[in-house]
């Protein structure tokens, strides 16, 4: 039998934290698979997302308890906080490991040398072909710096 998808591993792991009454990693693991269903509903057509694109769901959903958990802190809301923190910590586990510096530009490299951009006006198309080659290992704020860094010297 081939190996599991992200979502099946979602859903036997949600079964698991039923059974041992984690409340945290039920409705968490339950957050995670309704946006995974959200997003392959959303659009025109529904389909099944590929793993790399439940991975990319999931690097939102930490990314947005992240953001969260800094608003509670800095509103003093440090029980909303240690939430936000804790939910944020169990998705993690489900993401891959974040590309280091030189990984990621070779990857823009890449990319940029499929897209033939020559100047910042092909950072989309660049971007576009990018961003299923990183999967979710690096955040988009990132990626877009190294992309432009990487196309304002193509043109020297």
């Amino acid at each position: 039998m081939g190996a599991m998808s992200l979502r099946e591993t979602l859903q036997e792991d949600l079964s698991a934290a039923m059974r041992r009454q984690d409340a945290l990693a039920t409705t968490t693991l339950r957050q995670l698979i309704t946006a995974i269903q959200y997003e392959e509903v959303a659009g025109d057509s529904a389909r099944v997302l590929s793993d790399g694109e439940a991975v990319g769901v999931l690097a939102r959903e930490a990314k947005k308890r992240s953001e969260s958990a800094a608003i509670y802190h800095d509103a003093g809301r440090e029980d909303l906080a240690t939430q936000e923190e804790a939910e944020g910590e169990i998705i993690a586990t489900y993401l891959p490991e974040e590309l280091s510096d030189p990984d990621l530009d070779e990857l823009v490299d890449q990319a940029v040398t499929a897209a033939g951009a020559v100047d910042m006006k092909g950072v989309g198309q660049v971007m576009r072909l990018l961003t299923p080659m990183v999967a979710g290992r690096a955040d988009g704020r990132r990626m877009s710096e190294r992309v432009r860094a990487r196309l304002g010297t193509v043109g020297r």
